[in-house]
């Protein structure tokens, strides 16, 4: 079963994405800032992370580097509300960019695609 780390620091969101990734088959473990990220990806090794842009507690982008320095094959999905990060040079190093919707299929979508076919 493919693990995932969601990033994000809005508490009801985390628990939509939990329950409807959870639904899809993975196993799935939250973060609600930089530092709680941060330790939860130097203990588990994931398969995907889906990490908001702006957090109360952190950059995301800050941490998507961070992320790939230690471990390049992982890959970030940037979920954001933001559309206008997408041109920022700082996110084409994600695997994929979403910008938030009620509607999660395209968050679904691109999170299929992006784990790599020996972790599904």
């Amino acid at each position: 079963m493919p693990k995932l780390l969601i990033v994000d620091d809005d508490p009801n969101l985390l628990r939509l994405y939990r329950e409807e990734l959870e639904e899809e088959g993975y196993e799935v473990e939250v973060a609600a800032g930089a530092r709680e990220a941060v330790e939860a990806f130097d203990r588990t090794s994931f398969d995907c992370v889906v990490l908001d842009v702006q957090l109360a507690e952190g950059n995301g982008l800050a941490l998507l580097r961070r992320f790939l320095d230690l471990r390049t094959e992982v890959p970030v999905v940037l979920n954001t509300a933001y559309a206008f990060f997408k041109n920022d040079f700082s996110t084409w190093s994600a695997a994929a960019y979403v910008v938030k919707s009620s509607d999660l299929s395209e968050l679904k979508a691109v999170v299929r695609g992006a784990i790599p076919p020996k972790a599904a």
